[in-house]
């Protein structure tokens, strides 16, 4: 087995199907279930969110100082 492995001829075929196989898996995950979903769908503005509040805090830091 471990020749087997050692022959770059079959070991990027197998890297290969391992990597399809972990990326098939992770968008089952993320797109099969309904209530997932949605859930994640409500995170992408996370980030503008934190800068947003960020700017408000700078906001007030330059009016008070």
């Amino acid at each position: 087995m471990m020749q087997w492995l050692s022959n770059m001829e079959n070991t990027k075929p197998l890297a290969l199907v391992i990597f399809f196989v972990v990326f098939v898996g992770i968008l089952l995950y993320v797109f099969a279930n309904k209530k997932r979903s949605k859930r994640l769908e409500s995170y992408k503005n996370i980030p503008f969110l934190e800068d947003d509040e960020a700017g408000e805090q700078k906001d007030k830091d330059s009016r008070n100082g």
